[in-house]
């Protein structure tokens, strides 16, 4: 259940920001998932606590959390009154993925300057009329976050089916709505698909349908930004039908498509 959600979501005229996103939870905790985008996170009311890459974070109203491409994370309220939040999803080669391993080893940071301008940059875009403001703000935004992440770039950690995993993913990004299955993508890495679920449920946290279901929610949501319709969204972003795009989109974000397009 929603437990009284409330999502508004939007897709800006500039470049680089492929979403925008205000929510309030009042006690909707969501699952495990990715995004194929940078996630810039900031709360205004409560606190969150979530998982990224199997380890435990939490983020406060005074922080900023930056959230990498294609790593698994969930969230929920740390307080009993839920939480209300702003993000801005970022285009994946705005930070780089030189960058990542970074930001899953410190996601948050208490930098009251940055803060202030997400927040000042979340104003621009709610108006939608400033677009050189808010590409001045986004640049200065970027450059902030570049250098936390720069005091921190340590050398990858060597797990030996890391390159079997990132194939399973490149793959599966490749075929969002049409799907592909193991037998087929154990022809292309190659591996025995029992090793290809072993090895990419290790590296992300979850196996190989759930990070597909996952792509295909975040596919939906552009379509949905688009203005199409939410029976055809459906079948453009792999779901069986509508409801099985409901199902999977409540689950994930806590509201139907249909609200997050009244939003």
């Amino acid at each position: 259940m929603s437990g009284g959600a409330t999502v508004r979501a939007w897709r800006p005229r500039v470049d680089g920001v492929v979403e925008v996103l205000h929510a309030h939870f009042p006690s909707h905790a969501y699952p495990s998932h990715t995004h194929d985008a940078w996630t810039v996170l900031i709360v205004d009311e409560g606190a969150v606590r979530y998982d990224l890459d199997r380890h435990e974070h939490g983020l406060a109203q005074a922080q900023v959390s930056l959230l990498p491409p294609h790593v698994p994370h969930d969230g929920r309220s740390a307080l009993p009154g839920g939480f209300r939040k702003r993000v801005l999803y970022l285009a994946p080669d705005r930070l780089g993925e030189g960058l990542i391993g970074a930001a899953v080893d410190q996601p948050e940071y208490v930098d009251p300057l940055l803060r202030h301008r997400i927040h000042q940059l979340h104003g621009v875009l709610l108006d939608g009329q400033e677009d050189l403001e808010a590409q001045s703000r986004l640049t200065l935004i970027e450059e902030r976050l570049k250098q936390h992440l720069r005091r921190q770039v340590v050398a990858p950690a060597d797990r030996s089916d890391a390159g079997v995993a990132a194939q399973l993913r490149d793959l599966l990004d490749a075929h969002v709505p049409d799907g592909i299955t193991l037998d087929d993508a154990a022809k292309v890495v190659p591996a025995h698909p029992a090793h290809l679920v072993r090895a990419f449920s290790r590296e992300y946290g979850m196996p190989p349908h759930r990070y597909l279901t996952g792509r295909r929610v975040d596919l939906a949501r552009r379509y949905l930004l688009d203005g199409r319709p939410a029976a055809e969204v459906a079948t453009l972003a792999g779901f069986y039908d509508q409801s099985h795009l409901t199902r999977h989109f409540r689950k994930l974000l806590g509201v139907t498509p249909a609200s997050f397009v009244r939003s």
